[in-house]
Parts: C-alpha cells; structure tokens; sequence
C-alpha cells in the first residue's frame, strides 16, 4: 500500500510538473504553478523559509520522499529504470555499494561555491529541477508542440480553429546539446544503475540525505526474520541494502519502498525509529561486483534501446520547420540577425542583471511560458541557459507578465502590468547606416508608430529641406526597452533600431 501511495503520488507530481514546461498557452501556471516553487533549490533561491522549512520537517519524519515524489528528475529516473527492467529475461540489475562519500560532499562543495561566487551556468548544471525542466523545455516540447500542430492541421480540414499552430526552433543550440547530453547520461545511469546520479551527483540528494540519516521513519531490517536472500538488494535502485550486515545507508534511500513489496518473509519494514537504529557512517568497504554476463547483458539492452532514443532526439535538433517567409507571396523576407549588445537584457521583474544571475537555475520555466518568443538562454559562459531577452521573433508586450508569474526562484520578481509599463529595461538605439529611408529612399517611421511609450519621435533628415524623408531620434528618458522598435523595423539583416541592455533596471 506505502508503495503503491508513493508511486501514484509521484506521477501525478511528474505529470503536472512537466505539463507545466510543456505548455505553451500559460493556462496551467495558475493552478499547478506551485509545484515548481515547492523545490527545494527553488525554494532556497527565493529565500522562501516556510517551504524549505517543510521540506527539512518532511525530510526528518519520513525520509527523502522528496526525492521519489516530488523531484522531477528523481521520478524520471525512477520510470526509465522501471522502463530498463521490463523484458522478463533481464536478471535483477542492483546490488549493494558503498557510499562514495568524497564524491558526494565534494560536488555539494562545489555546487555551494559556485551560487556564491555567481556562477550561475556551474550550479545550474547540477541543480535537479533545473535539469529536467532543461530537458522538458528543450526535447520534449517541441514534440508536443508538433502534435498540436497537427491538431491544429486536422482541425483545420474540417472547418475548426479549436488548435492553432506553433513555431517550434531551437532557442539556444548549447543549451538544447546540453539538455540532449543530460538526457543521455542520466537516462544510460538509471537504466543501468538506478539512483546513482541521485546518490553521487545531486547536491539536494547530499543534503536531504544528511538529514534523512536522523528521520523519525525509515526503512528497517529484522535480522531475526531475515534469511540473507538478497532479494531487497537487488531491487533497490539506491544500491543502498547491505543484506548480510543487515543495515541500510539511510541517507542514500530514498523511501521508494520497492523492497518492503518484494521481501518474502516480512524481514523489511517502514516503520518509527528506534536507538539501536541509531545512524552509522557509510561503509568505504569494496563494493558488491555484479557477474560479468550480467553486465553485459545490461549493456545490449542499453545500446539497443538507447541508439533509437538517440536518433530520435538527433532528429529533434536537426530538423526544424522550414517557413517560407515572403512579402505578398512575391519576394523572401531575409530572417534577422541578433545585434551584438554590450549588455544582455534581462526581463522586467529581474530587477538587474547581477540579480537574475545570482537567482536564476536555468530551468527554462519561463522561456517556455513566453508567448511572444522574446526570452531564450543565453549562450554565455558565466550565464549560460539563464534567460536573455532578444526582438528578432517578436517583442515584450506591456502587457504581459507570464515570466514573472512562472519564475519559482524569485530571479524574476512578480510584477503588474502597471508596475512593468514603468520599468525600464534598456534603451533604444538608432543605427543611421540601416535606416530605410536613408538606405532606400522611402518614408518608413514603422519604430515611432508602434512606440507604446512615444520614445521615438520622427525628425527630418535635412533640417533645411521641409520635404527630405524623417528619420527617428530617441528620448531614452521615456523608452522602457521593451523591443517593438526593433522587432518591427523593416530593415535586414540588421534592424535601424535596436535595444541595448541596462545593467541595473529604473523605473521613468
């Protein structure tokens, strides 16, 4: 039954939370946006001291049920090893192995280092939530995307709108080969070993397994009930279970309770912690080796099933739609280029740049919620996956709030319609050698008619010719840096207007 409670619990908190990176409408953020903010390092992030304080509470009478219900990554990990034990003739894969403790604490030394010191690109790498929302963001998206788009091509045919379609394109090719490459080592480590990236790698794991190490309940072995048939070990995807010494590492359990279902003899138990189950360091002893015919066994099951994954994913990146962008069907519209900015530009809400860098995992939680295709990851070294904001696709409407509505670390900070019309973001900047009426000769003034804020007034080009064509000039006092400017300038490859990026935001 305790099994059976914590599997359903954990796919519903799967499903919700990836449902949320994959949809594109914004709807499901306001009833299930929660969940993102109830991780850990999200929580930690925001400075949010009633959910970190819960999640300790939970993690000192339960265990790390975190890690089986609630992490996204863990759950993942948990469906691809059940997935890796499916074809009936496999041997049971797991056994027994110290805990590599050096290893463990080294990474958390790592991770906390790198929050520190700022380096956000380091410490999203190892955060959990971050990666899986990297990987829903980036692979499994744009698959759902395409199925609305061909929803949205049936319906169509037969006379319904219900669907519309999507453009799917790849917002960042280092963020999407690091998502890919997440997906392949994560996905090879669980359906070989189980829980060793949880139990190795994830500086959450390290920390709730501390604590777990002092949980009120935990998993316990009766040494008088047991007959040593290691059946708890080998199904235990923490590797966890010492069956001969009859002891289990409780900071590297994660409470997934598949051994309680699989003992014969009522030898295994959830139940209140006693002293003489007091906890003890981890073993540095060597570790139980597997049978040679065993590994390999494992190994062609992996080739095999992970080569058609491969592909499918190597499909993913390569293949994007192909628009056919044309003037009134006659002539092709040269796709923009992005302006090389002194400073990135970072969303209302983010308050500067220094802040967004210092909060933001990665998650890409709201480059997915965007509707206007504004935010995308930044390809910079000591920023990289943490979002930037760029007008070659559209622009950030006065309007919208959908990033600071999703953000769970507190890197964009919730703010109003009202509140975002006066942030400024940056300022436009004019770029004579691009402007049309300069370049082609012809009235244009497209920047100054879509200025939400009337920053751009149009001037003549001659002061002493009444009739010469009017080109823009900027009042950067008002402009808010929201890109409409930009976005809708005429000019190719390079737009006559572009944004530049403010360090720290001001409100005009």
């Amino acid at each position: 039954m305790l099994r059976t409670i914590r599997i359903s619990l954990a796919l519903i908190c799967f499903t919700l939370i990836t449902l949320l990176f994959l949809d594109f409408t914004g709807t499901l953020h306001a009833w299930f946006g929660w969940l993102a903010r109830i991780q850990f390092l999200p929580a930690l992030l925001a400075v949010d001291a009633g959910i970190v304080a819960a999640l300790v509470i939970l993690t000192l009478l339960l265990g790390r049920v975190y890690c089986s219900v609630i992490c996204p990554l863990g759950v993942f990990q948990d469906i691809v090893a059940w997935l890796g034990r499916r074809p009936k003739r496999r041997k049971l894969p797991y056994s027994y192995s110290p805990a590599l403790s050096w290893l463990r604490y080294g990474m958390l030394g790592l991770f906390v280092a790198a929050l520190v010191a700022g380096i956000g690109s380091l410490a999203a790498l190892l955060a959990p939530y971050s990666a899986y929302g990297r990987m829903a963001a980036n692979l499994f998206q744009p698959l759902w995307i395409w199925g609305n788009n061909l929803l949205a091509y049936i319906a169509e045919r037969m006379g319904s709108y219900a669907f519309y379609t999507v453009d799917v394109w790849i917002k960042s090719l280092g963020t999407f080969i690091v998502a890919a490459l997440t997906f392949v080592v994560l996905a090879l480590l669980a359906w070989r070993n189980g829980r060793t990236w949880c139990n190795t790698v994830c500086p959450v794991g390290t920390i709730l397994g501390f604590l777990s190490r002092y949980s009120l309940f935990r998993i316990v072995i009766d040494p008088a009930k047991c007959n040593t048939c290691s059946l708890c070990s080998r199904h235990c995807k923490a590797a966890c279970i010492d069956y001969k010494a009859h002891r289990i590492d409780h900071s590297r359990c994660v409470a997934c309770m598949d051994c309680i279902g699989k003992c014969r003899h009522g030898a295994i138990g959830y139940r209140l912690r006693r002293k003489a189950d007091a906890p003890r360091p981890a073993s540095d002893g060597p570790a139980v080796q597997e049978s040679a015919q065993a590994a390999g066994d494992r190994a062609g099951i992996s080739r095999r099933g992970f080569l058609s994954l491969a592909a499918l994913f190597a499909t993913t990146a390569i293949a994007r739609a192909q628009e056919k962008k044309v003037d009134g069907g006659l002539a092709l519209i040269e796709d923009k280029k992005i302006p090389d900015r002194a400073t990135p530009i970072v969303p209302p809400g983010a308050q500067s740049w220094r802040h967004m860098t210092q909060h933001c995992t990665g998650c890409q939680l709201c480059v997915s919620a965007c509707p206007n295709g504004v935010l995308r990851p930044s390809a910079g070294l000591t920023t990289l996956m943490q979002p930037e904001m760029s007008y070659e696709r559209g622009y950030c409407r006065p309007e919208c709030t959908k990033c600071s509505e999703v953000c769970p670390t507190g890197a964009i900070r919730a703010v109003t319609a009202a509140d975002k019309a006066a942030i400024q973001i940056g300022h436009a900047v004019w770029v004579r050698d691009n402007c049309v009426p300069l370049t082609d000769g012809v009235a244009c003034g497209n920047c100054a008619r879509h200025c939400p804020t009337g920053a751009i007034l149009m001037v003549s080009s001659d002061p002493a010719n009444p009739d010469a064509l009017k080109i823009p000039t900027v009042n950067t006092e008002r402009c808010i840096g929201c890109g409409a400017c930009e976005n809708l300038c005429p000019a190719r490859p390079f737009s006559a207007i572009y944004v530049e990026g403010h360090t720290v935001h001001r409100i005009v």
